[in-house]
């Protein structure tokens, strides 16, 4: 469907156009109308399908001449605009690249756009509020504290957009947000955009949201069709060494590496700097401008390799990412659908490999239920990795990183691998001591490997 059919105002359509846009999304398509209605809704489809532009462009609409709410006199410059308009988001890059979306579609009008996160100086955004604004995009912890100092003053909201929502309940910002809605007057036009649907999102919804129209586009277990999967059996100790040799194996044009946690996130990126890959890592610890510089790097011609945990990539518009690498799985198997959503975007080929560990072909399995696809096992296996599909998924662990351990694990594995020692020294005594000597000698090699 073409946006001229969408019956947005003239100075929208002129910004659309100029963007290069022509056909809407279907969560684009599906959304507008019934937000241009005043209806509020519940969309749920994966990142890189047009869901910013699914809100901004409509809200936008309402917020201008012609929609409902204040009066033109009430609209006007200076102190007297009160904040018509809240985007709430998980993540400061989130509420950055929103904010930006924003005053994007809506340069050819007068509306005003604010962003508001921690991690930075509150003084500009103060600033920002006291001079006037109609949309505020913020995350919850920082617009919760400048709302106790009283600088932001939500009672004359007359829509309410929760994007990402899911990632703002695994954050724990639950209650912050219910604090946050209770501040805004009950008749107003809630809209909540989410990659996943939770059991805890749709009480949500029940609560908030006034008779929504559902809209659901991509299935969050539809993997894009351009993204080529496959996955990597390896024992974890070994996953840094494969980490390494895949990404200089590999000839990579923009790598995005996920991690489970911030302290993981870190200490990849200093392995890989140790076996001389450029990296850096990226995540919720990091001040705001250290998060700023190393997107600009990972934006740039030069890329490092860029680890990041689930959170701090949510949301992230980084387009030509080449590979994405889930060096650990999670735990939730739509994670997975997202992370590999980071690539293959605009219709463009990409390559997601994933390190299975014996402890997580649970985590394997459950993303292959929800996918109802098998993923491939790589052919090109290094020495430190699993030897065979068959082998690994049915002992669950790995019998060359067992043969070039030199000492005995303790518990269960150490007391299963005595009996083997002992049965491969018996048969060296019985050929004599030459084998023994190259047995020694295949451990060495397997350890430096």
């Amino acid at each position: 469907m073409s946006f001229e059919k969408l019956d947005l105002s003239p100075s929208l359509l002129r910004a659309v156009c100029d963007e290069g846009y022509e056909t809407a999304t279907p969560i684009q398509a599906q959304a507008i109308p019934s937000v241009l209605d005043g209806r509020d809704l519940m969309g749920c489809a994966q990142t890189g399908t047009g869901k910013t532009a699914a809100y901004a462009l409509p809200t936008l609409h309402r917020l201008g001449d012609g929609g409902p709410g204040e009066s033109r006199k009430n609209r006007g410059r200076g102190p007297t605009r009160s904040i018509r308009t809240l985007v709430l988001v998980p993540t400061r890059e989130l509420a950055v690249q929103v904010a930006a979306s924003f005053s994007k579609y809506g340069r050819f009008g007068k509306l005003r756009t604010t962003v508001v996160y921690g991690g930075v100086n509150q003084n500009p955004q103060v600033r920002a509020l006291q001079r006037g604004v109609d949309i505020v995009v913020a995350t919850p912890g920082r617009l919760l504290d400048l709302m106790n100092q009283g600088y932001v003053d939500l009672k004359r909201i007359e829509i309410l957009i929760l994007d990402e929502a899911d990632q703002m309940l695994d954050m724990g910002f639950l209650p912050d947000l219910r604090r946050i809605v209770a501040s805004t007057p009950k008749r107003r036009q809630t809209l909540m955009f989410s990659a996943t649907m939770p059991d805890e999102m749709r009480r949500l919804a029940s609560q908030w949201l006034n008779e929504p129209v559902h809209v659901q586009v991509d299935p969050v277990s539809s993997p894009v069709d351009t993204v080529m999967q496959s996955v990597y059996f390896v024992e974890q100790r070994y996953k840094p060494q494969l980490l390494a040799h895949y990404l200089q194996a590999t000839a990579c044009e923009r790598t995005l590496v996920f991690a489970r946690t911030k302290h993981g996130a870190d200490k990849i990126a200093k392995q890989l700097v140790r076996s001389g890959i450029h990296a850096a890592a990226i995540h919720g610890n990091k001040s705001q401008n250290a998060r700023t510089r190393t997107l600009e790097q990972f934006k740039s011609q030069k890329p490092p390799v860029l680890v990041a945990t689930d959170v701090a990539a949510r949301g992230l518009d980084i387009e030509a990412v080449s590979h994405v690498i889930n060096y650990e799985l999670p735990e939730v198997p739509e994670i997975y659908v997202h992370r590999i959503g980071r690539t293959g975007r605009a219709g463009a080929s990409g390559i997601a490999t994933s390190f299975c560990g014996a402890d997580e072909r649970v985590r394997l399995k459950r993303i292959e239920l929800l996918t109802r696809r098998s993923i491939s096992v790589e052919q090109d296996q290094p020495k430190y990795e699993l030897t065979s599909q068959s082998s690994s998924r049915s002992s669950g662990t790995a019998a060359r990183p067992r043969t070039a351990t030199r000492k005995p694990h303790s518990g269960k594995r150490g007391q299963t691998a005595q009996p083997r020692r002992k049965a491969q020294k018996t048969d060296s005594q019985q050929s004599g001591s030459q084998p023994r000597r190259s047995k020694r000698r295949h451990r060495i090699d397997a350890t430096s490997n």
